[in-house]
């Protein structure tokens, strides 16, 4: 008797790990971008391990191209960059104009490829469904601050690199939209006293955190004064978690 009650738990168990393993088949085959192990892929919404698999691509610049070549993007790999102490680069592409990709970077600029693989996702799944929810248009150009810049953080003279000495980072400034309306970081983050300026503030604000789904690391006005004119997006190797501000 106890041999066959033992039995019984035991096709029990049995069929409860077959039916959680056939839960998670499934899930992974509705919702890859939130399952660990699936490969990236740029069609995919943004999910909960996006940002650690792009994260991934650190040192695999062959993989990182071929995810924006299946994605559409177009863009120009450059030549490697050596710099002074711990600057430079030999991963960092230039977006070009057409392709998947609709809204311009300007000035023109070259990123590490992870950024521009964030960069991409922010596009299509953050950045163009936020103007057609506040101002029913989409962003034509992304004015930034520039990428690659051989410095320690804040420009201090000792203390760690920043992740613009080797292109791993942009700083956002402005957003254009297609009828010409322009939205700053540094004069629409406060909102004022008008309807547009509500949606101004609130659409910057709902950039910046859809950002943190794909970027590391995510810096706005809310983190301190140096950021107050721009968002700071880096692919800094954080591990799981990442920073959001």
């Amino acid at each position: 008797m106890r041999t066959l009650s033992a039995g019984i738990r035991l096709i029990v168990w049995l069929a409860i790990l077959a039916a959680i393993a056939f839960a998670l088949y499934a899930f992974a085959r509705s919702r890859p971008q939130d399952v660990p192990w699936t490969p990236l892929d740029l069609s995919q919404p943004i999910g909960m391990f996006t940002r650690g698999k792009i994260g991934d691509l650190r040192g695999d610049f062959a993989g990182c191209g071929a995810l924006l070549d299946a994605a559409g993007v177009r863009y120009t790999a450059l030549p490697a960059r050596e710099g002074a102490a711990q600057c430079g680069y030999d991963d960092a592409v230039r977006m070009r104009g057409g392709g998947s990709r609709t809204i311009a970077i300007t000035p023109d600029v070259g990123v590490s490829c992870r950024v521009a693989t964030g960069m991409a996702l922010w596009e299509w799944q953050v950045v163009q469904p936020a103007a057609q929810k506040h101002f029913g248009t989409q962003v034509a150009r992304i004015q930034n601050f520039g990428s690659y810049n051989c410095r320690r953080l804040y420009g201090r003279d000792s203390g760690a690199f920043s992740e613009h000495a080797t292109a791993n980072a942009l700083d956002i400034a402005a957003f254009v939209l297609d009828d010409g309306r322009r939205i700053s970081v540094v004069g629409d983050w406060t909102a004022g006293q008008g309807r547009d300026d509500a949606a101004k503030a609130a659409f910057l604000r709902e950039v910046r955190d859809g950002a943190c789904g794909v970027f590391s690391t995510v810096l706005s006005p809310d983190y301190n004064a140096a950021h107050r004119d721009h968002f700071h997006f880096d692919q800094a190797a954080r591990g799981f978690g990442g920073a959001c501000r």
